[in-house]
């Protein structure tokens, strides 16, 4: 299967690349068993599957061989942001019994960073990854694979990552600091939760830290970040 170049589009900002570096060290260090790791956010354009492409490239680039697979069958963007529009095939032809994993897995220009694409467009997005072909799949892919990094619909519009998260390891919510509510984040909290997810933690998107004393000056690109080390007076 053909090499798909996707290397121009990993950062190479230096913020956004060491704040990416720290949440790929937060994750590995959550321990050998957590390897399937779903990304989701309350609303749509919250940076979800721009920060799921950016974890997964980071993980391949510490010498680990990872997935990304786009499990976002209703709206998928992934392919259209890396200017791969004629990639067709992908999760919902296996899910439905069209074709084999080893198929729709595409090797990239990264090392070590493989692609799923989410396929053609379903409108029973929620059956397909509610059936057993899924939690088989992510078992098959754990054997191949060190880590399985799964782009998933927004859970405040779609049940889908609640559906799928029985056969993950772990789930990182992904809000955008600029806009939704403390009630509606908790109410997507527990709808997960209800689902038997194990949330790994929460990355704030779209941070702004010009302002806030005790931070950098400047947001990390995506708005990841840690706190800095006050000087003593």
């Amino acid at each position: 299967m053909e090499i798909i170049a996707v290397s121009r589009f990993v950062s190479k900002e230096f913020q956004t690349s060491e704040a990416i570096k720290t949440l790929r060290t937060n994750l590995i260090f959550t321990g050998s068993n957590i390897k399937a790791v779903s990304l989701t956010s309350f609303s749509a354009s919250e940076g979800k599957s721009t920060l799921s492409f950016q974890l997964a490239a980071s993980i391949a680039q510490a010498g680990k061989r990872v997935l990304l697979v786009d499990a976002d069958l209703r709206k998928s963007v992934l392919a259209t942001r890396l200017h791969l529009r004629n990639k067709a095939e992908g999760l919902s032809h296996f899910l439905s019994g069209q074709a084999n994993a080893n198929e729709l897995i595409y090797e990239t220009d990264v090392p070590k960073l493989y692609i799923m694409f989410a396929g053609t467009r379903v409108p029973n997005a929620s059956e397909l990854l509610g059936s057993e072909n899924f939690p088989k799949l992510i078992e098959a892919l754990k054997e191949v694979f060190d880590y399985v990094i799964v782009d998933a619909a927004p859970i405040g519009q779609v049940i889908d990552c609640a559906v799928m998260a029985p056969a993950l390891d772990g789930v990182l919510l992904v809000i955008d600091a600029t806009h939704n509510s403390y009630k509606l984040e908790r109410r997507v909290k527990q709808q997960l939760e209800m689902a038997g997810a194990k949330i790994l933690g929460v990355v704030l998107n779209r941070v702004d830290f010009k302002d806030k004393g005790g931070y950098y000056g400047k947001a990390y690109g995506y708005g990841y970040g840690e706190p800095k080390t006050k000087k003593k007076p």
